[in-house]
């Protein structure tokens, strides 16, 4: 289903489907994620390849379900003058593990520490796919976070939206001064 309610159809015929969502999420809620996503990802063709940019969280869960789908996975890598950047340290080990788990890696130029380029990769991601799926809680976009923004973005350019977010699904406290622990 889609998020307006509707059966949806064949809407990744045409293109790719690029999974995004919160970064944050608790280790409870990656499994129940992954379970969400290879269970949304099984409705659709197994012809649709599942993008990814690279990352803890929402990424690794969606690269585990795509490949548990039957669904090919691509990892998007970030490049900087033409040579594949560094991830940050927190997406060290999820990067690794999910390039290994992708059928094929695309480079796109974007820095990682970057929010604002991040948020430019994704969106390019978004526009070049049939799907959607945001791995998105309903909360709006806060200055760390911009699963709002890239959900309304697909919306208006005419991407297909689902929203992912399962019952007992939480997102890892930050304290109030912003920084993690």
């Amino acid at each position: 289903m889609s998020d307006d309610g509707t059966a949806g159809g064949d809407i990744t015929a045409g293109g790719d489907i690029t999974v995004v969502g919160h970064a944050d999420l608790t280790p409870g809620t990656l499994l129940l994620v992954e379970a969400a996503l290879r269970t949304r990802l099984a409705r659709h063709p197994a012809r649709g390849t599942a993008m990814v940019r690279t990352g803890a969280g929402a990424p690794l869960a969606s690269g585990r379900a795509a490949r548990a789908s039957g669904h090919p996975l691509a990892v998007v890598i970030p490049t900087q003058a033409g040579v594949p950047a560094m991830p940050p340290p927190r997406d060290r080990m999820a990067t690794g593990e999910l390039l290994t788990l992708a059928d094929q890696v695309r480079l796109l130029s974007y820095d990682p520490t970057d929010r604002d380029s991040c948020i430019g990769a994704d969106e390019r991601l978004v526009a070049a796919a049939g799907l959607l799926l945001a791995v998105w809680d309903g909360s709006p976009s806060n200055g760390r976070d911009a699963t709002a923004h890239l959900v309304t973005y697909a919306r208006a350019r005419g991407v297909a939206v689902e929203i992912v977010w399962p019952a007992g699904a939480a997102r890892e406290a930050v304290p109030a001064t912003g920084v993690r622990s």
